[in-house]
């Protein structure tokens, strides 16, 4: 795989700080089901790095001292750490509201048959990716069957309330690009996705979020490979929105990677740019107690990705 850090390290991108935190993410680690091809984790399921036991318990640490409300759990596929299950109940347990980035066809893998029961008895909010509302086009980005298994996903979900309105236990799904370009406008595909997902499947979920696919790991390898890194990058640029920058999403969250090291984005994480306290690398056992507020944010160029056009983030469009 071709590296991208070299061809982003150079950057005009505007210089941020942080804000006052409410989220701290964590990756629980590689190991997946699936292996996409938009994927900038480059998860798959021969991956081997997981979180152990003692970072879970730094992390739960961690969120006891801070003032973050919320708990993001991303991976590869979070539930397949043997944590999983434990940071879940010991957050909710400490009134931290907790999300989970879902690729939906983990909830048919062995020893996760009762995995959707156990989300919605610990009222987790799920983000569910689901690239499209095309078999075609999920199959070939995702691998052959797993459109099928993702509407029986959403199905499963939906018979237990998520999605639907006036329930507590929300489900919101993720769109990303196939090709080299931006999202189009969030509300006009999210209107089209609840059309077609309620009319062929009887299928209902709260939200469609959509995020810009960034020029890193597998996605940025074949866009080296392909000869498209250099324009795909110039349409990031052209595309800046200086007013996305008041909201992206790394003034106010917390990257942990399954190692316990701290971030200021997933995005970064993957490019190995720690989050720097006076020049230093962190832990997250180093900031119990450290105010980061205003503490710089490490930028590159793929930071063009999340302010291009309507704006991109963990939580979707920013404007």
């Amino acid at each position: 795989m071709l590296a991208t850090l070299p061809h982003l390290q150079k950057t005009d991108f505007p210089a941020i700080s942080r804000q006052e935190l409410t989220t701290v993410q964590i990756n629980l680690g590689y190991v997946c089901n699936q292996q996409c091809i938009h994927c900038h984790v480059n998860a798959s399921p021969t991956r081997k790095e997981s979180m152990t036991r003692e970072t879970a318990e730094d992390v739960l640490r961690y969120l006891q001292a801070s003032d973050a409300s919320v708990l993001d759990m991303t991976g590869g596929a979070p539930e397949l750490n043997p944590c999983f299950r434990w940071l879940v109940t010991e957050a909710r347990q400490l009134g931290i509201k907790v999300i989970d980035r879902c690729n939906l066809t983990v909830l048919f893998e062995p020893q996760q048959t009762d995995l959707a029961a156990f989300l919605a008895e610990q009222q987790v909010e799920i983000i569910a990716s689901l690239p499209c509302y095309s078999i075609d086009n999920v199959d070939k980005q995702r691998g052959k069957g797993t459109f099928k298994k993702s509407i029986e996903g959403l199905q499963q979900l939906n018979a237990l309330g998520y999605g639907k309105a006036g329930s507590a236990l929300h489900l919101h799904l993720v769109f990303n690009p196939q090709a080299a370009s931006l999202p189009p406008p969030q509300k006009t595909l999210e209107a089209d996705y609840k059309k077609v997902l309620s009319a062929e499947y009887n299928v209902v979920f709260n939200q469609l979020y959509t995020l810009c696919n960034m020029p890193i790991q597998r996605f940025g390898s074949a866009l080296l490979s392909n000869g498209q890194f250099t324009t795909y990058m110039q349409l990031l640029r052209q595309a800046f929105q200086v007013e996305n920058l008041a909201q992206v999403m790394c003034r106010q969250l917390l990257s942990i990677d399954w190692q316990g090291y701290v971030y200021d984005c997933d995005f970064n994480q993957m490019l190995g740019l720690p989050l720097l306290v006076e020049g230093k690398k962190q832990h997250i056992r180093d900031l119990l107690g450290i105010n980061l507020n205003n503490n710089p944010i490490v930028i590159a160029d793929h930071c063009y990705g999340c302010t291009a056009g309507q704006g991109s983030s963990c939580g979707g469009a920013l404007s």
